[in-house]
């Protein structure tokens, strides 16, 4: 069995999703689909000026995935300004953070994205070691990004 991607810890989600290089003929213009991580990896190395080890620590990734996501994001970078591509930002493999998370019924941990926390609080995420709804929060996120969203419920922890 392949090991599932890790999940990429961003900041900032942007606001505008494209860049375009020219007004005329928009539709016709070639376009490079930049991720959510690669353009976290820019602005982190690029615009805050962190190491690379301080980035792929914030981005919660080892120093040479964070190396491959810079890489990529600035390769395609470069394509649309020298080739006058449009820059689409979208997709990727991206979390605003990471909750580890505990199935009450068979006690399988596992680390769950942000973005899946209002699924599980509904019930509507299941464990993938069995397939049962209870699933929890294994922190308190006292204090951390997360506490608003935190799937823990009113249920104890072990």
């Amino acid at each position: 069995m392949a090991r599932p991607t890790k999940w990429r810890k961003i900041e900032n989600i942007p606001t505008i999703p494209y860049f375009i290089p020219a007004e005329n003929d928009i539709a016709e213009i070639p376009e490079n689909i930049l991720k959510l991580e690669e353009l976290e990896a820019v602005r982190l190395k690029d615009m805050e000026g962190f190491e690379q080890g301080e980035c792929a620590e914030k981005m919660e990734v080892s120093r040479p995935t964070f190396q491959r996501i810079l890489l990529s994001a600035r390769e395609k970078i470069a394509d649309s300004l020298v080739n006058g591509k449009t820059i689409h930002i979208e997709g990727g493999n991206f979390t605003q953070n990471i909750c580890p998370v505990r199935c009450l019924d068979c006690g399988r941990e596992w680390q769950e994205s942000f973005e899946n926390i209002k699924l599980i609080k509904s019930g509507e995420y299941v464990c993938p070691g069995c397939g049962s709804s209870q699933i929890n929060c294994r922190k308190k996120c006292q204090g951390g990004f997360i506490s608003k969203s935190c799937c823990r419920c009113s249920k104890t922890e072990d």
